[in-house]
């Protein structure tokens, strides 16, 4: 349905159970938003007495289950390889969920907001693609593996506020794929995969563009308000995750990202106050 409004149909992308329905349906928008066919007015949200969805809909498998529940996956098997490859598909299939939450959520932002959520909802359908069809390869599928549900939890807690969810989801949770992908993307050169490797190249290149945009939306709401995005961004992080960062930081690829050097060295001390 071509003339409905964006805000009904990023909805009924992010209702949709099935993960396949869920990204060609998700590539369909986002080829309707580019060639116009697409209703837009920030008064939707109001006109039609908006109420986003609370969240995302769900297939039956995999199986959720807290992060400690997760085994190790060593690549010297297909098996192996395969849990890890299958724990980056479900990371795309969420991050196209909270594209699409963002868009259906947040009212009143400038059009190129949505446009550019729109744009990434895309990418990362394009992303569970590549993904899925490397589990195939290897004769498994998404859902043969247990899964966690970090990414959405963080979008529970930022539901409320689109600073908040700028900060905490592409500029936290999503960043930390920069950190990691690299070292990923060695470990499957080494197990003699080339193939997965290059797809994991393809998904940090857009990914940086991913966290850029987050970057991006939250010094605007930032500045919109009138507080100051350093410090605002290191009391968020206090605030929803007790100050707990991950490292090593990939600060090349955060500083393309939109990160800046203090930002970096201040979460850099952070990691080592956790220690």
């Amino acid at each position: 349905m071509t003339d409905a409004c964006l805000f009904s149909r990023a909805a009924e992308c992010l209702a949709e159970c099935d993960p396949m329905q869920k990204t060609i349906a998700t590539r369909r928008l986002a080829a309707d938003w580019r060639a116009g066919r697409v209703a837009f007015d920030v008064a939707d949200f109001t006109k039609a007495n908006w109420v986003p969805i609370a969240a995302p809909g769900r297939p039956r498998r995999p199986e959720l289950v807290a992060p400690k529940h997760l085994a190790a996956r060593g690549l010297q098997h297909a098996s192996g390889r395969a849990a890890l490859i299958h724990a980056v598909a479900h990371i795309e299939l969420n991050a196209v969920n909270l594209a699409w939450d963002a868009v259906q959520r947040f009212a009143g932002l400038p059009r190129e907001f949505y446009a550019d959520w729109i744009s990434v909802a895309d990418e990362e359908a394009y992303h569970f693609g590549l993904m899925r069809e490397r589990l195939q390869a290897l004769d498994y599928d998404y859902g043969d593996f247990p899964a966690h549900d970090g990414l959405w939890s963080m979008a529970r807690q930022t539901a409320s506020d689109p600073l908040e969810r700028m900060a905490l989801v592409p500029r936290v949770m999503e960043a930390r794929g920069l950190d990691v992908t690299p070292g990923m993307i060695e470990r499957f050169k080494s197990a003699g995969d080339a193939e997965t490797a290059q797809r994991l190249d393809i998904i940090l290149r857009d990914e940086i563009g991913h966290v850029a945009i987050g970057s991006r939306w939250f010094r605007y709401l930032c500045e919109v308000r009138g507080v100051e995005p350093e410090e605002t961004y290191v009391a968020l992080i206090e605030r929803h995750l007790r100050g707990r960062v991950r490292c090593p930081l990939n600060r090349a690829a955060r500083l393309e990202a939109g990160f800046d050097e203090r930002e970096l060295d201040r979460l850099e001390a952070m990691c080592r106050r956790g220690r």
